[in-house]
């Protein structure tokens, strides 16, 4: 067996410890200044009637609001302590500002001949393209290629070939990278084109590396030449900064290509490594103008985390004209204030809200706001077939459990959920009426539609759409049916499954 790194940094246990250090100094100045005070006691009845009150007449889901009374009213002082410190899901100021100099500059992509296709051939779907267009600043493409890989280790010998082929650039975005025959074989591709002159950049998120990665990692890539930056490095500050983690995964060469998925650059994503079974993951391979689009995100991330400004016109790259049939939409979804609304989630709603046939969607996790089960249970209940297919080998069983106790509510509305048998699904795949679907990194859970940075891509009459389909009714031949024992579940189960679903849209 070969041994991988599974350790942490002493960087990133030395800023855990000073966090907390932080917010229990903090509480405890706070207890102390009360035993002192009798008037502070009625400081702190105010200060918490006045944020239960924020919270509640706030724009923010309700979902995300109940856990955080619950904090606020039942636990005095340390509840609404850490609402000060950790509620706000925004971006900083400075990245705000970074944001709106790079958007004013950089806002040059146009589709308006694109879009009046799209309305012309249906209504139906220009409505869901729209929507994404306005919720994301994207834009709609007619003149890309889709390719559908059905797991992991099919996305990695294409990848390297594309790899190996590129002349002037390549942009990595990965939430996980871990050393083994995956990372290792890209890694020596991108140092022989930084030998023969091609820009490389890698980016991977700082937390999501955490145990898989040296701390100072990101060095040692830009002593190779690669210009190399960890995606919000995490620092001794007690804020909500760190739960706003870039889940994207995104790889750009020369503009032409970019490949997106629920891959991340480590071994198990290709079964060179088990873990929970087999791993099934998807990926998707474009090749055309609207790889633009993934251009701008990267470069954007990119950005928010290094000190230099970008001018992005010269990475554009406008493709020869080509008819392979179809509509794409590349988009982003993230944290306020780059994203005023979650885009994923009202994109998966809008899916499921037009459906008229059938729903297939895979996801490794089901933890879902009352809005979205609602909007699965609702298509169920019109008549669509609605088929889910999550893991049965967890790779997380406090999650894996949350995610059970949202079965009998969905099952009871008439929605097939299976579970992948051979091991882990990983995939994120989500398709209606077999000319419409969503693939990308975004998993049905509050990280993903709430906290990650993500992305996604969003397509129509697409020809790869038969493969997705072709490949989830294989993928449900392989697991099971959830029937009424598999939901079962004794009264402690069910007191802690309860307790679970509060704090889950913290998690």
């Amino acid at each position: 067996m070969k041994k991988y790194r599974k350790y942490m940094p002493f960087r990133f246990v030395f800023n855990i410890l000073l966090i907390l250090l932080e917010i229990v100094s903090v509480m405890a100045l706070v207890v102390l200044v009360t035993i002192h005070s009798r008037y502070m006691l009625i400081a702190e009845a105010v200060t918490q009637l006045a944020v239960a009150i924020v919270i509640i007449a706030g724009r923010d889901n309700p979902d995300y609001k109940v856990p955080w009374l619950f904090f606020v009213l039942i636990i005095p002082v340390v509840g609404f302590m850490c609402y000060f410190m950790f509620y706000s899901r925004k971006l900083s100021a400075d990245q705000r500002r970074k944001l709106r100099a790079w958007i004013e500059q950089n806002d040059v992509l146009t589709d308006s001949a694109d879009a009046c296709r799209l309305v012309s051939d249906s209504e139906r779907a220009y409505s869901q393209a729209t929507l994404l267009k306005n919720l994301s600043q994207t834009h709609i493409y007619t003149d890309t290629y889709v390719r559908y890989f059905s797991l992991g280790e099919h996305v990695f010998p294409a990848l390297l070939d594309d790899l190996n082929r590129a002349e002037q650039f390549v942009f990595v975005e990965s939430f996980i990278i871990q050393e083994g025959k995956f990372w290792n074989s890209v890694l020596q591709i991108l140092r022989q084109k930084v030998a023969q002159g091609v820009e490389v950049r890698v980016m991977y998120d700082d937390i999501g590396c955490m145990r898989t990665l040296p701390g100072n990692y990101f060095k040692t890539l830009n002593k190779m030449g690669i210009k190399c930056v960890t995606f919000s490095r995490l620092r001794a500050q007690a804020n909500n900064k760190f739960n706003n983690r870039n889940h994207r995964k995104i790889i750009i060469i020369d503009g032409k290509i970019a490949y997106t998925g629920g891959f991340n650059l480590a071994d198990e994503y290709i079964n060179e490594r088990v873990r929970f079974g087999h791993w099934k993951d998807v990926g998707i391979r474009l090749e055309g103008n609207a790889v633009n689009e993934f251009t701008r995100l990267y470069l954007a991330d990119f950005g928010l985390n290094s000190s230099r400004g970008e001018n992005i016109g010269s990475y554009y790259k406008q493709s020869p004209q080509v008819s392979p049939g179809g509509y794409v939409v590349p988009f982003g979804d993230g944290p306020k204030p780059l994203y005023e609304r979650q885009v994923a989630k009202v994109a998966l709603i809008n899916l499921l809200g037009q459906a008229k046939h059938h729903v297939y969607m895979t996801s490794p996790y089901l933890i879902v706001d009352n809005e979205l089960e609602q909007a699965i249970e609702n298509a169920a209940l019109r008549g669509v077939d609605v088929r889910l297919i999550t893991p049965h080998i967890p790779d997380k069983k406090a999650v894996f459990s949350m995610t059970r106790s949202y079965y009998p509510r969905l099952v009871e509305a008439g929605v097939k959920i299976y579970e992948y048998t051979p091991g882990f699904i990983h995939a994120k795949m989500y398709s209606a009426d077999g000319d419409t679907a969503i693939v990308g990194t975004i998993n049905l859970d509050y990280r993903s539609l709430v906290h990650h940075f993500e992305n996604g891509v969003w397509m129509y009459r697409v020809p790869a759409i038969a493969d997705m389909e072709r490949d989830f009714c294989e993928t449900q031949s392989k697991s099971m049916i959830v029937d009424a024992r598999m939901m079962k579940e004794h009264l402690p189960g069910k007191f802690a499954r309860a307790l679970l679903k509060i704090i889950a849209p913290l998690l």
